[in-house]
């Protein structure tokens, strides 16, 4: 089945990821993204209590997440892979892995530098750059908190350069 969710949420494996997009798509496995995360032993061992049962969890760096969705091709599981932020969904973008995909921005919260376009999703200049180089390379970006709420095409979201 492979990955069915691509999905950017600063919360990565939480309620509405388990609970709403986990229940409606039926997920077994999540692939979590983040450089940072990958190494903390802790913090894995944290997130994968959320985890409903019989599910599972990998946290990869970038580089090694490339080669893995690979292989998650011919894997029979639901998968939904998750990042932080916009900028490590773009570096999976610019290895050529997302082409024809669709992402989804599901959380993006309040930063200094941020303003807000829907209640769930703040965006920076710099995010903007990245979404607009994510579509640019063929990638079709939406936000949309759970799976019964509307689908928002981001260019909506996008300030005019």
């Amino acid at each position: 089945m492979s990955v069915v969710l691509f999905r950017v949420d600063e919360r990565l494996i939480h309620g509405q990821v388990v609970m709403g997009w986990g229940a409606e798509l039926k997920l077994e496995h999540y692939l979590v993204v983040d450089d940072e995360l990958a190494q903390s032993a802790w913090e894995k061992d944290l997130y994968r209590q959320g985890l409903p049962e019989g599910a599972s969890a990998d946290f990869l760096p970038v580089n090694q997440a490339v080669t893995r969705l690979k292989m998650l091709e011919d894997d029979p599981r639901c998968t939904v892979l998750l990042t932080r932020s916009i900028v490590a969904m773009r570096e999976l973008v610019d290895h050529g892995a997302l082409r024809g995909q669709k992402v989804n921005l599901g959380g993006l919260h309040y930063a200094s530098g941020r303003t807000e376009r829907l209640s769930y999703i703040f965006l920076g200049e710099s995010e903007e750059v990245d979404l607009r180089a994510i579509v640019e390379e063929g990638v079709t970006v939406f936000a949309q908190d759970l799976p019964d709420g509307r689908a928002v095409a981001v260019t909506s979201l996008l300030i005019d350069p």
